[in-house]
């Protein structure tokens, strides 16, 4: 979602500016650096409200299902873990999470999508998430540091760690500038039943970066 900086936290901000719109975000955070799991518990309500109070002022054309590269041409073929994890990565070559291109074919339709802010199920709901928030970006990058397999014995893993960076459409153009790490558990069919994010900041510290007036140099 999609999918990067603090989506869900974003959203707060953007409905009360934009009156639609938000910001979902899902992923862990970099190996060499401390993530920052314990988030208030009014902010994690506060997040999922604001999600699906955007869903329903979402306009109808926002809120279909989000575009994936799969569409209307089936499942991709996989035979073993490395073709998912061949599969994420070019997810992140078009940098899905800022977006929302991505290869839905890879996941359960229920998938769990989780980050420090909000839990959810759902392929579909993901989706439309991450294409709430696409309009809000401004020249956004996402860059895949690392991807490899995991080493939990009793399921298929795959972990990336990854930099994200965007303004956003705001007035005062605030940065987002998070390192993340998101976990692709898969199930016996190498489908992705889990995809959880962490963030090498809280999400209090993800909410202050919104509110941070960006500063631009002249040759950016």
């Amino acid at each position: 979602m999609a999918g990067m900086c603090c989506y869900s936290s974003l959203s707060q901000t953007l409905i009360n500016k934009k009156g639609q719109g938000g910001f979902y975000c899902c992923s862990p955070a970099p190996n060499n650096q401390k993530v920052k799991t314990q988030t208030p518990k009014l902010l994690k309500i506060a997040v999922s409200g604001v999600t699906e109070l955007l869903r329903l002022l979402s306009s109808p054309s926002t809120n279909r299902l989000g575009v994936s590269d799969d569409e209307g041409g089936g499942e991709p073929l996989v035979y073993n873990v490395e073709d998912v994890l061949k599969i994420i990565k070019l997810d992140y070559e078009k940098a899905y999470f800022v977006t929302g291109l991505f290869t839905s074919g890879i996941y359960a339709e229920d998938c769990v999508f989780e980050d420090p802010t909000i839990k959810f199920r759902g392929r579909d709901l993901y989706s439309r998430n991450l294409q709430l928030l696409v309009p809000f970006f401004d020249s956004p990058s996402i860059k895949l540091e690392k991807i490899e397999k995991g080493n939990d014995s009793n399921a298929e893993v795959i972990v990336a760690y990854w930099k994200l960076r965007t303004s956003l459409k705001l007035p005062w153009q605030p940065l987002i500038s998070v390192d993340g790490k998101t976990v692709y558990d898969l199930d016996e069919q190498l489908k992705i039943v889990k995809h959880v994010e962490s963030w090498n900041i809280s999400a209090l510290e993800a909410v202050g970066q919104i509110f941070t007036p960006g500063l631009r140099s002249s040759g950016e």
